[in-house]
């Protein structure tokens, strides 16, 4: 048995690590079965007379073969199972392994019966073995025991007493041979069988999905930090790179571009921003190749490595790489130009682009070939496994395959055999949109503008399948890699088509609004079931396909507005959230931190509703935003954002916590009588409790509700037109309803103001809790629109004559009018948090920052698109700012709040464009290198500041109080007079039992403890012997030339008189008493620090006088010292008597 059980755990463990070694298993298992098969035939010829050695080889050759076969096989099941059998292919193999090896171990060991396997296996052997040694000892006479195989296996010992012994262990042996006889045809039936096994590749990559679906959209390109803008109008996914498990999403963003994780939507980095828009992106690797006007650039990490400049000055339209060659064709489709991009090709580069840094190299054009007239290029794709061959089609619907290399026309494919009639090509129909490579070599996928796809045999020359797609021309086509055949097609009116290419294009699944606009890019994803489809509405999208006939399931997505918003406001008191709303009718919370944590607002199960009624999603959302209000004091409890709407009675409630839609609709026309108008909301206002919503409308009301119940609680009315403002209208008649609109509304911070402002020209402030009018502020033109800052009480109302007007809210005054130019109207103002600034937007594109203190324009900058709304951050540090042509919210950087900013009066006359902020770090990353400058040019000078010294012939005292010198020059004194009387005295500890002493009178014998008189040194006392002073270390640095005394006096200032007392004695050298006495005589001669030298000369002679006069060589010092002394003592006597004279004889005159 130890040969056998041995021989089959080595072999089964070296079987093993051959197996990871060579990563192939099928030669070991062939080998196995072999070398069982043989050990079970030489098995079968064991008899009782066997030798010993014969008996322990048979059984090991055997063992050598099964070891082989205990993990082996199971490697190669589980490597041709799929992942989601893995669990169920094992439990079935080691299941059936026990019941096939049970029966042939049955006579060498004990096997367990946990399984059935084993349970049938030894039940089989242990059949064979008792009904073969029936039959051979049924004949024997003598037989005294029983001759069952149980028996005889219990009665060994008994059976050499038996007079038949020899032939009973014959028999016995003889029937454990039969098991062996029936193993050794089912091991050659085996082996037989395993020689056809397949092989399968032992690595595999494991792809999980990277992360949970999300229920709300998040926003797309989101707002950069510093500066930066989400999102842009032209957001398309160019192309998707998958590494194993990770997926890179590459997406433009106008003129520049991000690089995405695609597994969690996470953004890596975006690229830097290019002079013209990007028309085409590809990935080569881990390099991004960008088409921007005439240029076409190649990035590294973001980096600009390469750029290539088309040398006809024309914008290119598309591009393609492939080996060493970059091909692009121009925008008007006449020309395709090829450039050498290899790594050879590089050293015969030109010179360094002007447009860009030194290492950026531009490479050499090879060549250009020009298409026939009649043929307008639009699309490159290079056919797999074609050498030096490209197919190019064009806007009339044709296709050609050209040869890079000789620059010739291989063979023309016309629009009649692409497309299934040649009455349907015409000009608009069978323009070829999209041209995409499938899976099978020579096979293409054509789309057309007229909605058919084209599965196309380029080599053949022959159509393999049509299909037809309706809703739009076909803007994109993908097929699926992952061993589906499924065709994925895209329109320009937002649908998703899947078709089924097994089934002769048969239509699986229709999408209808998949995306709010056209779709601009699909691509699956290789090797996976998840489809990324990204469109105009500034949306990316994941697919996913649970089976390969289930409809397209919604995995993941990241989105933005896809039109400018026109109203942006800070959201919160830590300035990392916007509220923004958008012409796309969406109502967006954005974070500045983190875009992960946008999202969109939802309104309701508008897909569902969208697919019911056959109408796309943007028909039925809200009309757009007018007006926001917020309070986030009762945000956790109930809703805490109001929106009014364009052309609507409605106000509707918004919960932030719970990303949607409130609770209340209110209607502003209930309350209204059926004859008269009811209006629409222009504006409205959340109190600063955060329980009270008001909603102003264009009939001269203002109804409040409260936030919690929905319950009308009050009605402000404005009531009739001032007598002042009708004057001014030169209205003979009562003015119209549309003149009493209320344009803006406010409460105060204790919630005993409600402020309205009215189209007339008139403030309006009523009792909070009365709803009275209690007084009219009449304005010199109309407001259009006002904002509050509570903390300080002032509202700033932007009236149509170009003016900003500041009205303090407790005087009820106009206390400010800020002039915004002569003609450009006002678009939206922002107060600072500290309310002293004022930033506003107008149509000239002008951004102002005006001075409220004191009513001066302090800064101004024209950016090149007009900006629609501002907003400052709680915080004081950004200011964001939305734009007419672009999708994005801008950060700007408050330079004040980390540098010096002279706050001087700008004019229009100084106003300069500045450009808008740049997406990528690196441009911020050189402005705040450039910080230090900037903070040296800005700091302005402080003529307020004095000098160290205001003329060399006066005397300049040290500034600090007299009591520090006084305090040094009697230290001695006053330490004397703080001693204490006596030291302090520990309690002595008395004995439990204090002893007497003999006699009649009871006395304690008091034992008294000597004093020790040895002082002790402390681990301080002996570093502070070993250590240098300050004073000592700076008084050598002195001696050298360019070394002033400013540093040593200034050290002294910032001491107490103690810690100079200190450091006075530890002069303790000659050398650093000389250098002293010299220091002093400088400090003298420079008239500087007058009373602080007095002190110090006067303690450093009493403590080192008699040092000084026992040596002769300081004498001299101390000579020269005093001449320094008495010189400067008699100049600054007489410099006394004159000014006392002078006095003296002012006093007497006057």
């Amino acid at each position: 048995m130890l040969p056998y059980s041995l021989g089959s755990a080595m072999q089964s463990a070296l079987s093993g690590m051959l197996v990871a070694r060579t990563g192939s298993y099928r030669p070991i298992m062939w080998g196995a079965w072999v070398v069982m098969t043989i050990g079970w035939g030489l098995m079968i010829i064991l008899d009782s007379t066997s030798t010993v050695a014969t008996q322990e080889i048979y059984p090991l050759i055997a063992a050598l073969g099964i070891g082989c076969l205990f993990q082996v096989p199971l490697i190669a099941i589980q490597a041709a199972m799929p992942l989601k059998d893995m669990a169920t292919t094992t439990g079935a193999f080691i299941f059936l392994r026990c019941a096939a090896t049970s029966a042939s171990r049955r006579s060498w060991t004990h096997i367990s019966r946990s399984t059935l396997g084993g349970t049938i296996g030894i039940t089989i052997g242990d059949a064979i073995i008792s009904s073969t040694l029936q039959q051979r000892l049924r004949g024997l006479t003598g037989l005294t025991i029983d001759p069952s195989a149980a028996s005889i296996n219990n009665s060994i010992k008994q059976i050499a007493s038996i007079p038949a012994c020899v032939e009973v262990m014959h028999a016995y042996a003889r029937s454990v041979s039969t098991v062996w006889l029936v193993n050794t045809p089912l091991s050659v039936l085996g082996l037989i069988l395993i020689v056809s096994i397949r092989a399968y590749s032992l690595h595999r990559t494991v792809i999980r999905e990277g992360a949970e679906k999300t229920n709300d959209p998040e926003k797309g390109e989101g707002v950069k930090k510093a500066s930066g803008e989400a999102g842009t109008k032209d957001n398309a996914m160019e192309r998707t790179l998958s590494k194993g498990p990770r997926i890179h999403l590459l997406t433009c963003l106008g003129k520049s571009w991000a690089l995405w994780e695609g597994g969690k939507m996470t953004l890596l980095f975006v690229g830097p921003e290019e002079l013209d828009p990007i028309s085409c992106l590809t990935m080569e690797g881990d390099a991004i190749w960008a088409a921007s006007g005439t240029h076409v650039i190649k990035y590294l990490r973001g980096k600009e490595v390469v750029r290539a400049t088309n040398p006809l000055g024309t914008s290119l339209a598309a591009m393609v790489i492939f080996g060493s060659l970059l091909l692009a064709l121009t925008e008007d489709g006449g020309r395709m130009l090829v450039w050498d991009v290899s790594r050879d090709g590089e050293d015969s580069c030109s010179k360094p682009s002007p447009h860009t840094p030194d290492f950026t190299l531009e490479p050499s054009f090879s060549s250009t070939v020009q298409f026939d007239i009649g043929f307008t290029a639009a699309i490159l794709l290079h056919p797999a496994t074609y050498l030096n061959k490209v197919l190019v089609a064009s806007s009339e619907g044709d296709l050609q395959l050209w040869n890079i290399r000789t620059q010739t026309c291989i063979h023309k494919f016309s629009s009649s055999r692409l497309l299934i009639t040649q009455g349907s090509a015409n000009m608009t129909s069978s323009t070829i949109t999209a041209l995409v490579q499938s899976p099978a070599i020579d096979v293409v996928g054509i789309g057309f503008r007229s909605g058919e796809v084209s599965v196309y045999d380029i080599r053949a020359d022959e159509r393999l399948m049509r299909v037809f797609m309706e809703g739009g021309a076909i803007r994109g086509l993908s097929f699926r890699s992952d061993g589906h055949q499924v065709l994925a097609s895209v329109s320009s009116h937002g649908h998703l088509a899947l078709w089924d290419l097994n089934s002769s294009g048969r239509l699986l699944h229709l999408v209808r609004g998949a995306h709010d606009g056209a779709i601009s890019a699909v691509q699956w994803v290789p090797g996976q079931p998840v489809l990324i489809t990204s469109g105009e509405d500034n949306c990316i999208k994941q697919w996913l396909f649970d089976s390969p006939t289930a409809a397209p399931r919604l995995l993941k997505f990241r989105s933005g507005h896809h039109a400018p918003p026109h109203l942006i406001r800070y959201y919160g008191e830590d300035g990392k959230q916007l509220l923004t709303a958008s012409a796309d009718r969406s109502l967006r919370y954005t974070s500045v931190v983190r875009d992960s944590r946008s999202f969109e607002m939802s309104q309701g199960s508008l897909i569902k509703k969208a697919a019911a009624l056959s109408k796309s999603l943007s028909s039925l959302k809200f009309p757009s935003i007018t007006s926001i209000a917020h309070s986030t004091m009762r945000s956790k409890d109930w809703d805490d954002v109001l929106t009014a709407h364009t052309d609507e009675p409605l106000v509707r409630s918004w919960t932030v916590l719970n990303k949607r839609l409130g609770k209340h609709t209110w209607n502003y026309a209930d309350g209204a009588k059926r004859k008269s108008s009811s209006g629409s909301v222009k504006c409205v206002c959340v109190s600063a409790c955060g329980n009270f919503g008001i909603a102003g409308s264009s009939t001269g009301e203002a109804h409040m509700w409260n936030m919690q119940s929905g319950l009308k609680r009050k009605t402000f009315k404005v009531g009739s037109c001032p007598q002042a403002v009708t004057e001014r209208l030169n209205a003979t008649s009562k003015p119209k309803a549309s003149e009493r609109c209320i344009t803006g509304l406010a409460t105060d911070a204790l919630n005993r103001l409600v402020v309205a402002s009215t189209l007339d020209g008139t403030i309006n402030f009523f009792d909070f809790h009365t709803t009275r009018l209690d007084y009219t502020l009449v304005l010199p033109s109309s407001a259009h629109s006002m904002i509050l800052h509570r903390n300080s009480g002032l509202l700033a109302v932007v009236c149509d004559d170009v003016t900003v007007r500041v009205v303090d809210i407790e005087t009820r005054r106009i206390v400010r009018e800020l002039s915004c130019g002569s003609q450009a109207r006002i678009l939206d103002v922002a107060f600072s948090p500290d309310s002293r600034w004022i930033v506003s937007t107008s149509l000239d594109s002008i951004i102002r920052t005006f001075d409220i203190p004191t009513g001066r324009l302090i800064d101004a900058f024209r950016t090149p698109s007009i900006a629609t709304s501002v907003a400052f951050s709680p915080t004081n540090d950004f200011l964001a700012t939305a734009h007419v042509d672009s999708v994005g919210v801008f950060l700007w950087a408050n330079r004040a709040q980390f540098a010096e900013v002279t706050l001087r009066t700008v004019s229009e006359k100084d106003i300069t464009e500045v450009s808008m902020p740049s997406m990528q770090g690196d441009v911020e990353d050189d402005a705040l290198e450039a910080l230090i400058e900037l903070t040296i040019e800005d700091k302005p000078v402080d003529v307020f500041s004095t000098p160290p010294q205001l003329d060399g012939d006066l005397v300049t005292l040290t500034l600090l109080p007299r009591s520090r010198w006084q305090t040094l020059l009697n230290l001695e004194v006053i330490q004397q007079r703080n001693q204490p009387t006596e030291p302090p005295k520990k309690p002595e500890q008395a004995p439990f039992f204090l002893p007497t002493l003999p006699g009649v009178e009871h006395r304690f014998a008091i034992q008294e403890k000597k004093e020790d008189k040895t002082e002790k040194k402390t681990r301080l006392d002996k570093t502070m012997a070993k250590s240098k002073s300050v004073l000592q270390t700076k008084l050598p640095k002195l001696g050298k030339k360019g070394n002033s005394d400013d540093e040593l006096f200034g050290y002294f200032k910032s001491l107490s008189p103690a810690a100079i007392d200190i450091e006075l004695r530890s002069l303790v050298t000659l050398d650093h008493l000389r250098q002293f006495i010299h220091a002093l005589q400088r400090r003298l001669q420079s008239h500087r620090d007058f009373e602080a030298v007095q002190t110090l000369q006067n303690v450093f002679l009493r403590m080192h006088g008699d040092i000084l006069l026992d040596h002769e060589e300081l004498l001299s010092e101390l000579e020269e010292l005093s001449e320094i002394q008495e010189k400067e003592s008699e100049r600054i006597l007489e410099l006394l008597a004159s000014s006392l004279g002078t006095l003296g004889f002012v006093r007497d005159t006057i």
